[in-house]
């Protein structure tokens, strides 16, 4: 006779359950994503290439460093603009090279810090054995 009560008790919870009005089906995110803002340097084929991941993995990985969170498109962080010149730096470097590959890329200098090395790491001081 125990049973009766949680099954009503089950039952009734059942029916508020799927009583509830239908919820509005969330919007999908179909098309094509919004056009990027303020691109001066870089092209959209270069944004679908992955170049911010290897930016931010040469830089250490926080895409803050140039960029304002939330607002991509801001040139608010002066890094930005240095980072264009940088961007603009490197290509006039590759440019040069007659077989056209990539040889000089941010990770070249920044080796996965914020501010570029300027000199090699100290020599280890230690004797050769």
């Amino acid at each position: 006779m125990r049973i009766f009560p949680s099954l009503a008790g089950f039952a009734i919870f059942s029916v508020m359950l799927f009583a509830q009005p239908p919820q509005p089906p969330q919007e999908s995110k179909k098309g094509p994503p919004p056009a990027p803002k303020n691109l001066q340097i870089l092209t959209v084929d270069d944004l679908r290439s992955g170049i911010m991941h290897k930016f931010a993995v040469a830089l250490g990985g926080n895409c803050q460093i140039c960029h304002v969170a939330g607002d991509y498109a801001s040139d608010e962080n002066p890094h930005k603009v240095i980072a264009r010149h940088m961007i603009e730096m490197t290509k006039e470097i590759n440019a040069k090279f007659p077989d056209g590959k990539e040889h000089v890329t941010c990770y070249t200098c920044h080796r996965g810090t914020h501010e570029p090395a300027m000199a090699p790491p100290p020599a280890d001081t230690k004797p050769a054995q």
